[in-house]
């Protein structure tokens, strides 16, 4: 299937503005990223931030409710930037997406980012803020017995690795994990990253330079933190996994995806051949991404429903 065409709208417009990861410092990524940050059209009743505890410091969290109801299921949201760059700006409308179409509340994590604060410092503060979460449902107004994790890229990495660590945990119970085109395994040599290597916004050039800052020794990568897919997934929560044609990381999804089926878990993927990493967001701009977010919230229902 060839690239989308609205798809290539974006590919071909991120060209004639120089984007680039070469040559960036993370300090100017960020800049850049806050500057094409655009507000989000989906209203919700109320919007929180506010700061929890966390094992480097307080990490500060912005609270996402649809409606004044008490009691709504509610989702951990981890953001995507390979570690680095991202922030409650950043992914203000996916979480207004999910919060809305899935009918749930939605807590969106801002961890430590690196280099400043390298692996396994998102980690660490991604289960910290979900633990809390966990333990602190009365006072959020939610129903902790319907908790899911959710990310894209680099947060559904961190989604994914919570999730697993869940099982080891009986105060923290998530139902459900929601993988939007996730980094699974730090090795990165499989074929879509030769694939789509240059020329669809992500690169491989650019998940190179994500995980050398992120990364602390050449064994990080062997972590099951860092890696999920070496992890046993056995007993691992339900799971709606969703990857793009032609993202360099699309394959490392889809093998996460079989890996969860393999060790029988429910799994809902769908790999939308068109289109490119980052589309879920989009949906102004793409009319599939609708179609991603209706899925994920289908999956997420239907788990808060069971």
């Amino acid at each position: 299937m060839p690239l989308d065409p609205q798809a290539q709208v974006i590919v071909d417009f991120m060209a004639s503005i120089g984007f680039t990861f070469d040559g960036t410092t993370p300090e100017e990524l960020r800049a850049g990223m806050g500057a094409g940050a655009t507000p989000s059209p989906i209203a919700m009743a109320s919007i929180t931030d506010r700061t929890i505890p966390g094992p480097g410091g307080a990490i500060p969290i912005r609270i996402y409710r649809p409606s004044d109801e008490t009691g709504l299921p509610v989702v951990t949201f981890f953001h995507g930037g390979g570690w680095v760059v991202g922030d409650l700006e950043s992914h203000d409308h996916c979480c207004r997406v999910i919060a809305s179409k899935a009918e749930c509340v939605v807590v969106a994590v801002d961890y430590r980012l690196a280099p400043e604060a390298k692996f396994p410092a998102a980690i660490d503060d991604a289960w910290a803020a979900t633990e809390w979460v966990a333990t602190n449902a009365d006072e959020l107004g939610v129903d902790a017995s319907r908790l899911a994790v959710a990310g894209d890229s680099a947060g559904g990495n961190l989604a994914a690795v919570v999730a697993n660590m869940s099982r080891d945990h009986e105060h923290v119970e998530i139902i459900q994990q929601v993988l939007i085109y996730p980094v699974t395994d730090g090795a990165c040599d499989r074929p879509s990253m030769t694939e789509n290597a240059e020329g669809y916004f992500l690169t491989r050039s650019a998940m190179d330079w994500f995980h050398d800052h992120y990364t602390v020794t050449v064994a990080d990568l062997d972590d099951p933190r860092y890696s999920p897919i070496l992890s046993d997934l056995a007993g691992a929560p339900s799971a709606v996994v969703v990857t793009a044609g032609f993202d360099p990381l699309r394959d490392q999804g889809n093998a996460y995806a079989a890996k969860l089926v393999e060790a029988g878990v429910d799994v809902d993927h769908v790999e939308y051949e068109g289109m490119i990493h980052g589309f879920f967001s989009m949906d102004e701009a793409i009319d599939v991404a609708a179609d991603a977010q209706d899925q994920v919230a289908a999956a997420l229902k239907a788990a808060f429903a069971s």
